[in-house]
């Protein structure tokens, strides 16, 4: 089975989005450039007794997404305890809605987002009574 174990976020501005996905999920990073090579932090998503995985942030070597265009890759989707708090965030730290925040009947309410690299981004907040 292809258990998905890591992911990498592409990005231009390093600094800007250690501190868009530190402020916006409370993410620790950790300086693995030598390891990789190129600039690569380490991003430390929860505690490792919590359910989820860690990934990276990664010097993008292209051009980074035009706005409008169509989903080409994956998109990660964070758990969130508030979704309306966590979307202020989102807002204040430079992120956009991409899609509105809408109802999973009975299961959820999510919503997608351009971080401050232009990629799309998921939040994701449980609540059997989203109608």
């Amino acid at each position: 089975m292809g258990r998905l174990v890591h992911f990498e976020i592409h990005v231009s501005d390093m600094e800007r989005a250690k501190k868009f996905y530190g402020e916006v999920f409370g993410w620790r990073f950790e300086d693995w450039s030598d390891y990789a090579g190129m600039p690569y932090f380490g991003a430390v998503t929860g505690d490792a007794s919590e359910h989820g995985i860690d990934g990276a942030l990664m010097q993008r070597k292209g051009t980074p997404p035009e706005p409008g265009q169509p989903m080409n890759g994956f998109s990660c989707t964070m758990n969130v305890e508030d979704y309306d708090s966590t979307e202020a965030k989102i807002l204040e730290f430079g992120g956009q809605v991409a899609l509105p925040k809408y109802a999973l009947p009975g299961m959820a309410w999510q919503g997608y987002y351009l971080d401050t690299e232009g990629n799309i981004i998921g939040i994701h907040q449980p609540d059997e009574n989203a109608k």
